[in-house]
């Protein structure tokens, strides 16, 4: 945090600077000095070229940083971006009271691209409950003036809002006004305060105050970022906080002041006067010296550094104990529970239990669409609910790898994007490929740079500008689910992007990809698109991760392949829709990407799925539309059980056995039976239907598929039933399948077709038992 100006042009009453126990502001010059701000600038670099940082985040303060001037200001930016050029990312942001804020201050933070953050305590009366200046006057309509200008043409520079909490205004007044403004995130801050000089209110009122904000936010579907509630929701997960006020991470913040000196985190201002102070300036001292400083490491001792009554805490995981200033009382320093200590115990808990609830509710199909899915069909809302649970899943996956990931450019840019156009992010995470990725970058242990990509295909569909390093493979940018650019060899290309188009340098050349206009550049293979009335699906022969599936994947598919498919497909979907409306909603509802598969050599149709690839059916194109419409509903089978195992335990997974399947040579453990019996009850289903419809020999071989399938499908009904593997939940579920298939055996089937039905099912059982005795001798 750089200190570029000491004074302010407000008179708020809450300042930890100017109205607290530390009074150092007095003595310091009002803006800093351009020596001071090289130094600064050289100490960073050094730091971040010492340690091989990948990022540092600077913040310029105050006072009121505005203040400092536009000349100043743009000096500090350009003294930071040289002296960090070739060392590491910069991210670079301001905090101001935004009274001053005008378009041209906001063209200087565009030209040096410095994201912007407002403070703001809510509507016009809570505002002006403490925002004021020093003769009374409101602040509240210039700083809403400033607001709008980040919410026009500078919105890429609006980087958010900063609340103080005060009990005394309404929670939900404050939330609807803050959120009404748009912002990508809301830091809601608590009063500083300490022992010797508490809060106002009763103690945890501050925390249910902001526990009635997080229902609404909860309720209003999270739309925007905010802190705390994050940092809460991370840290109850065992991940990281997003703010040194929660959580047991190390500190990692220092203040360089207007004179040069180094100081502790500004909320220290609060404590005792001096209280922040370390001894150091920039001019002679290294920022390792600082780290050294014993204020420094007390805040960096996570669990250890905590007074007894907060490691026995059951949420101190979480609260970490609070913001380090909160925490002093006079004899006893800062080895104490924050004050703010029921509020946190009381905000954390709820959020806990609110969670829990949302999770059970987000993560269990309600008893109706499960029925309905078990029974074999399941409509739009059914699979609808599917996809909740498997979008959970993959924010889940995506996040524990870019957390991690290297790609630190591109895993800001996710956050952003998440902030300002979380249905484009969800969009573009719900390609079935993304998944795959993911669950291969975990199981692998690293991330590849695909981040990069899926970040770049982020911002192209939310129309962010942004600029980013994206690998190249094989000669080939993969943008999942927009296509592949073929660009050469290089190891990365630079992608600049924009709404529907982007621009890619690489090889010392760059490339224009305009998604209304693809043809205009042929080094570019677009995904396309086949439809069949109101459904369209992606065809997708480019992504770097399709190749998942038991099949090789087909290479590129020639214009004439894909006309092939296209009518294939048009017919196909018209099929199903006319003879089988069972399955129609749900396969439109959640079948998107149809991945073309390479043809068996001996000319037999070829189709699957992939676990981790909801959404996502693989085939080589079969011989005409009826087969297509079979493999569709049956594939698709494979991909809507699999979600529900996501979300509800059928089973006993520590079983091993191995059980006879009618439709397979070789004994399946119990999931491939499962899976296998519940495509099976739509196979059934469909030839029960074509038998009823086709004519001729096309009717007959329709009336001995149904005849074999409904006999073998309720034997692994059966079977399933009788393993002592099955849950409640498992018992229910193949109950409901039984319910489905029992009365299509009573179904009347002339005597040929059953005949020569029994006759298929009687020598797969022969083969299987000789394979089975076989395999036996051998061992």
């Amino acid at each position: 945090m750089l200190k570029v100006a000491s004074r302010c042009d407000l008179a708020c009453d809450h300042c930890y600077v100017y109205e607290h126990a530390d009074q150092s502001w007095r003595g310091r010059p009002t803006v800093m000095s351009d020596e001071t701000i090289a130094w600064s600038a050289a100490r960073i670099a050094g730091h971040a070229r010492d340690h091989e940082l990948s990022g540092v985040d600077v913040v310029l303060h105050g006072g009121e940083p505005l203040l400092a001037g536009r000349e100043r200001l743009g000096r500090v930016a350009d003294a930071l971006r040289q002296a960090l050029d070739g060392i590491c990312h910069l991210d670079l942001k301001i905090h101001t009271n935004g009274v001053l804020l005008d378009e041209d201050f906001c063209d200087l933070f565009a030209e040096h691209e410095i994201k912007v953050g407002i403070s703001l305590d809510g509507d016009r009366v809570a505002n002006d409950r403490h925002r004021l200046y020093a003769n009374g006057r409101s602040s509240y309509d210039k700083v809403i003036r400033a607001v709008d200008l980040l919410r026009g043409r500078y919105r890429r520079l609006y980087s958010g809002l900063l609340c103080t909490v005060d009990v005394a205004n309404d929670p939900i007044a404050v939330y609807g006004a803050l959120a009404d403004l748009e912002p990508p995130r809301v830091d809601f801050l608590l009063p500083h305060a300490t022992w010797d000089d508490p809060p106002s209110g009763r103690p945890g009122e501050h925390g249910e105050w902001l526990a009635q904000i997080f229902d609404r936010w909860l309720a209003d579907g999270r739309p925007m970022s905010v802190r705390i509630f994050d940092s809460a929701l991370r840290t109850l997960g065992t991940r990281s906080s997003l703010t040194e006020s929660l959580g047991l991470e190390p500190s990692d913040l220092v203040v360089i002041e207007t004179d040069g000196s180094y100081e502790q985190a500004d909320s220290l201002k609060t404590a005792y006067d001096g209280a922040p102070a370390t001894g150091f300036t920039v001019e002679h001292h290294s920022l390792d010296v600082v780290a050294r400083h014993p204020g420094i490491t007390g805040r960096q001792t996570g669990l250890t550094g905590l007074s007894d009554e907060c490691r026995s805490c059951p949420v101190v995981s979480s609260c970490g104990g609070g913001l380090y200033a909160h925490r002093f009382k006079t004899g006893s320093g800062f080895l104490n529970p924050s004050v703010y200590c029921a509020d946190l115990l009381r905000l954390i808990t709820h959020i806990q239990g609110a969670v829990t609830a949302v999770d059970s509710a987000t993560h269990t199909l309600p008893e109706a669409d499960l029925a309905a899915l078990a029974a074999g069909y399941g409509g739009a809302e059914a699979v609808r609910r599917l996809d909740e649970g498997q979008q959970s899943l993959r924010r889940t996956l995506v996040a524990s790898v870019g957390g991690a990931s290297t790609s630190v450019e591109a895993w800001r840019l996710l956050t952003l994007i998440d902030g300002e156009a979380r249905p484009v992010l969800h969009a573009v995470l719900a390609h079935p490929y993304v998944r795959v990725w993911a669950v291969r970058c975990l199981t692998g242990g690293t991330d590849d740079g695909h981040l990069a990509a899926i970040a770049a295909v982020a911002a192209i569909r939310a129309g962010v500008q942004a600029s980013l390093r994206v690998p190249i493979r094989g000669g080939a940018l993969h943008l999942p689910s927009l296509g592949r650019l073929e660009v050469g060899e290089a190891a990365e290309a630079t992608v600049e992007t924009s709404e529907g188009r982007f621009t890619v340098h690489a090889e010392g050349r760059g490339l224009l990809v305009d998604l209304a206009d693809p043809r205009r550049t042929p080094e570019w293979f677009p995904v396309r698109r086949l439809v069949a009335g109101d459904w369209t699906v992606s065809l997708d022969d480019v992504d770097l991760y399709r190749d998942c599936h038991q099949w090789p994947a087909a290479a590129r598919l020639s214009d004439e392949e894909f006309d092939r498919w296209a009518t294939m497909f048009a017919e196909a979907g018209e099929l199903i829709v006319r003879d089988h409306p069972r399955y129609a909603p749900g396969l439109a509802a959640g079948l998107g990407v149809i991945m073309p598969l390479e043809p068996s050599a001996d000319g037999s149709e070829v189709s699957s799925t992939a676990r981790n690839a909801f959404g996502a059916v693989a085939a080589a194109l079969p011989s005409d539309a009826a087969s297509l419409a079979l493999l569709l509903i049956h594939e698709f089978q494979h991909v809507k059980l699999g979600a529900i195992l996501d979300i509800h335990g059928l089973y006993d997974p520590k079983d091993t056995k191995l059980y006879y399947a009618p439709w397979r040579k070789d004994p399946r453990p119990f999931e491939g039976l499962l899976q296998g019996t519940y495509a099976h009850l739509a196979v059934t289903d469909f030839w029960r239907v074509r038998r009823l419809i086709d004519e001729g020999a096309a009717a007959h071989r329709a009336a001995v598929q149904f005849a074999r399938w409904r006999a073998q499908t309720a034997e692994a009904v059966d079977t399933l039933a009788a393993s002592g593997v099955l849950t409640d939940s498992g018992r229910r579920f193949v109950d409901i399948m039984r319910q489905t298939v029992s009365p299509w055996l009573d179904e009347p089937v002339d005597a040929a077709a059953e005949n020569e039905a029994g006759q298929a099912a009687a020598a797969h059982k022969r083969a299987w038992s000789e394979q089975r005795t076989g395999a036996t001798d051998r061992s």
